[in-house]
């Protein structure tokens, strides 16, 4: 008969270095290098990104009009006061619808035109492939500003558009500045500016997909509706859902294609919060302007946050 013990593990002696607590010294020697190389970025990032956001934050709180001349540091300390104030301001709250509309009308209708474009070049488009890529992602490269100015020029009363649809015996509106055609057009023009970014992304994942699957669904007698709904867009989540956050977030800020084009107007009608923003830091009004900007950046958040529930792998 074999008798087996135990036995019992063998001491640990602290002043060679062996405490079980105690990291070994090449890994201590790792980590400090590894701190090391991380502090430039780590006191670049506490002083240009947190130091800053912290700051709004503060400045969010109160009321820099009220400070007195004398003494600039001494500014009128409010609370959340600012906030509260904001959801009472019936300029705010339009804001706030047409940021809603033009980020609601728009990010799906971008998403769907570029997932679109994206399958025809990568199934039924083969010849001058790459002439499409670099055409449909030109505008995203192109000033904003020189988007503006030209888009401008074609919807003004007597601009190209018009000056077509009047050869069709159509007289079209003043788009620009009438209240029920000024956000669509902005909208038209945002959505040809950003679907070249968003047809990259999903041309990028819809050539990663595995083609045997498509083959053995094909097979399997699946027609191409059903191809696309039950692979093509499960497979493709991981793209959908960073597209959908890249240009939801460019969505919620839109400020350029007003500003060039509609000046907010006509009568606020393509006023966002980030033009909202802008104006209040221009009457000198930076609490104001900065609990604006928070109110914005939770509102990115939820939906964000939503996003990824949505859209994550399954």
């Amino acid at each position: 008969m074999t008798v087996t013990t135990k036995h019992a593990p063998a001491a640990v002696n602290p002043a060679a270095g062996g405490s079980p607590n105690r990291k070994p010294a090449w890994r201590r020697k790792q980590a400090i290098a590894a701190w090391v190389l991380a502090l430039p970025f780590s006191l670049l990032f506490l002083a240009f990104m947190v130091g800053p956001l912290i700051a709004s934050l503060l400045i969010s709180m109160t009321d820099m009009r009220a400070r007195d001349l004398r003494n600039p540091l001494a500014v009128a300390f409010v609370g959340p006061g600012n906030f509260l104030d904001l959801f009472g301001d019936e300029k705010f709250l339009i804001a706030i619808r047409n940021t809603l509309y033009f980020a609601g009308v728009g990010m799906p209708l971008t998403v769907a035109v570029a997932l679109l474009i994206a399958l025809a070049l990568n199934n039924g488009i083969n010849r001058f492939r790459t002439v499409f890529r670099v055409g449909f992602y030109t505008p995203v490269v192109t000033s904003i500003i020189a988007i503006g100015i030209v888009w401008k020029y074609i919807l003004e009363p007597d601009g190209l558009l018009n000056h077509a649809l009047g050869t069709i015996g159509i007289s079209g509106p003043d788009w620009l500045h009438d209240t029920s055609t000024a956000m669509p057009s902005l909208i038209v023009m945002a959505m040809w500016r950003n679907m070249g970014t968003l047809m990259i992304i999903f041309l990028a994942g819809l050539q990663g997909l595995p083609q045997d699957v498509f083959e053995a669904a094909r097979v399997d007698g699946a027609n191409a509706w059903q191809r696309f709904r039950l692979l093509t867009l499960p497979l493709l989540r991981p793209a959908i859902l960073l597209g959908c956050v890249m240009i939801s977030v460019y969505y919620f800020q839109f400020f350029e294609e007003a500003f060039v084009m509609t000046g907010g107007g006509p009568l606020d009608s393509t006023k966002s919060i980030t033009y909202f923003t802008y104006d209040q830091f221009g009457f000198g009004n930076y609490g104001y302007a900065s609990a604006a900007s928070y109110v914005l950046a939770i509102a990115i958040g939820l939906v964000t946050l939503v996003q990824f529930r949505l859209l994550r792998e399954k």
